[in-house]
């Protein structure tokens, strides 16, 4: 280490912007909001640079598309016939299904899934959360042959949840919830 020099986590901006292939100023102006947006490509190569996970990248890019935010629903959640007529289907050979709505809330579920994953009626109505349960139920990831990658998979759902709809108090109340009490999460 130089005498003097902090040392830094990461990488910095022109080294970021070099494995990026794109200009100081351009990536600066970039992450200050001040250009107009990023081609697809940009955002790939600085996904690149980040070494982000598909998931991560994916998400960058929705927020890069710089789409206003879907106007907050506090609507109760409808399940439609048709689809409660799917979960049925599943039944038959013997496989668990949820209908999942926003904030991954449980709308509904087969038999099966309330018998081999969770009592999901035997819960209030405000837990039935399928975030909820992998972060926070000590049992839910031996349920699954891999917990680690669920996990991931429902922490990456949220995020683009709350990238889509960045005003619900819901939300999060339930990431602060996560957050503070599941050290996975």
């Amino acid at each position: 280490m130089l005498p003097g020099v902090a040392p830094v986590e990461g990488l910095r901006r022109e080294e970021l912007a070099m494995l990026a292939g794109v200009s100081v100023d351009y990536y600066t102006r970039l992450g200050q909001g001040r250009s107009k947006s990023a081609s697809p490509e940009v955002l790939d190569a600085i996904a690149g640079a980040l070494q982000l996970d598909d998931a991560e990248r994916m998400h960058m890019h929705a927020i890069a598309r710089q789409r206003p935010a879907r106007p907050r629903s506090d609507k109760p959640q409808r399940l439609h016939p048709e689809t409660r007529a799917l979960l049925d289907v599943f039944e038959a050979p013997l496989r668990p299904a949820f209908v999942l709505g926003r904030r991954l809330d449980v709308l509904a579920h087969n038999r099966l899934a309330g018998l081999l994953i969770a009592d999901f009626e035997g819960m209030p109505v405000s837990e039935r959360n399928q975030a909820r349960f992998v972060f926070l139920d000590p049992h839910a990831r031996d349920l699954y042959a891999d917990g680690g990658q669920v996990a991931a998979d429902t922490a990456a759902m949220l995020r683009m949840d709350a990238g889509d709809h960045p005003d619900d108090p819901a939300l999060g109340r339930l990431v602060g919830e996560l957050a503070i009490h599941s050290p996975d999460f």
